[in-house]
């Protein structure tokens, strides 16, 4: 029995399509005092999209179903909202409906992840951004296009 269904791929928010260290480090210069940044009110809403990164996802649609995997911050539990309201501005409404918000993202079944963080157990393949061989997103869509 075949199916037709496109492959899936997973894409992270943090440092994969927004850019989390940047922010996150100025503000601890500016505030050591505060060890963490990212419990802020508004600190993922306003984080800026890394370049390539919007148009990238958006191009990977044509060959794959593509949902935005991200971890939530328990140090902010308004992140869960600025997340949802992030993609919004940035992709667009609809895509609010393939943003999957989980902690532990071996449990997500697919065929691709890209994060810039390598998840163990995660049983597709795996395509770290931010490395040497994944720098930015021509080298990713470079490889799975």
């Amino acid at each position: 029995m075949s199916t037709n269904r496109k492959p899936i791929v997973y894409v992270d928010m943090d440092d994969t399509i927004c850019d989390y260290s940047t922010p996150h480090s100025k503000m601890l210069s500016e505030n050591p005092w505060n060890k963490y940044p990212q419990s802020v009110y508004d600190f993922y809403r306003k984080l800026k999209p890394i370049e390539g990164a919007i148009e990238s996802v958006k191009s990977l649609t044509d060959k794959y179903d593509v949902w935005i995997l991200t971890r939530p911050s328990y140090l902010n539990p308004s992140c869960y909202t600025e997340k949802r309201l992030w993609v919004e501005d940035h992709l667009g409404l609809d895509w609010c409906e393939k943003l999957i918000i989980c902690t532990d993202k071996s449990l997500m079944k697919g065929d691709y992840l890209i994060d810039d963080i390598l998840c163990p157990d995660f049983e597709g393949k795996q395509i770290q951004f931010g490395t040497n061989e994944f720098p930015n997103w021509s080298s990713v869509i470079k490889e799975i296009l």
